[in-house]
């Protein structure tokens, strides 16, 4: 019981910093301008804290959030060819329940990814909520990049929080990071079967502690050395880490006679 009001305490608390961020994107000019579908859905947000009404909140915010995710999505003609080819999906929103449950996995020194970041709200909103050492977003598209930008300095999140690399997702390692946030970005089949093999193959050989959160998950089938365990899993949202294989895997070998 003391874990389900201690997560209810949390996500108020998140909620009440997603409204707050929200409301004062909406008196950004420049924010409504970019995002001219979002204006109407601020009014009265700050009632459904008022009346504490927690399920209300998060629904208005979720729609707020799907809103600007989707506005940023544009591939040129090159990098539309490279999707396909590695058949990948278009960016879709992973909604808030990641972004509400990540904060217990996340300190001052994570190095966070989202691979397949389309605008970057998703990590842009894990480093306003929980101030990581770094954000990496990962991203194909330079259109939804550069918006991405935009919208961080909208957000006044300073620019050494966060790196954006314009890549293929199939060439980044996930090596250098603790905290990884996917939405499938690419189809289990065909080339996007490769990416899903080879990432699962580099995450079974990091040897440090790392936290994953995927959305419309299809890696668990991949990731079959039983490095990676599933700590969580709603339909939607399926979250990894290795944490206690590294931890068991430290005690085997300080065990005596164990070689």
């Amino acid at each position: 019981m003391t874990t389900d009001i201690s997560y209810k305490d949390c996500k108020h608390k998140h909620l009440a910093a997603l409204m707050e961020l929200f409301i004062r994107l909406a008196e950004n000019k420049d924010f409504l301008d970019s995002y001219p579908r979002v204006s109407s859905l601020f009014s009265g947000v700050d009632r459904f804290k008022d009346r504490n009404d927690l399920d209300g909140l998060e629904e208005r915010l979720t729609r707020i959030y799907c809103r600007i995710h989707e506005k940023d999505v544009r591939y040129s003609g090159s990098e539309l060819k490279e999707l396909k080819k590695m058949d990948g999906y278009w960016c879709y929103a992973g909604g808030l329940t990641p972004l509400l449950m990540a904060g217990s996995y996340i300190t001052s020194k994570t190095r966070l990814a989202d691979y397949g970041a389309g605008n970057g709200l998703q990590g842009l909103l894990l480093q306003y909520l929980y101030r990581p050492c770094k954000v990496v977003q990962i991203e194909l598209g330079s259109y939804m990049m550069e918006k991405g930008r935009k919208l961080q300095a909208m957000m006044e999140i300073p620019g050494d929080r966060v790196e954006w690399i314009r890549k293929n997702i199939m060439d980044v390692s996930p090596a250098d990071f603790d905290f990884i946030y996917i939405y499938r970005p690419v189809r289990p089949d065909g080339q996007g079967r490769l990416f899903y093999e080879r990432f699962a193959r580099q995450l079974e050989a990091v040897n440090h502690p790392l936290t994953l959160f995927s959305v419309a998950d299809c890696l668990k089938d991949f990731l079959v050395s039983g490095t990676f365990r599933v700590f969580y899993d709603d339909g939607h949202l399926r979250c990894f880490s290795n944490a206690q294989y590294l931890r068991d895997s430290k005690v085997r070998d300080q065990e005596p006679g164990v070689t």
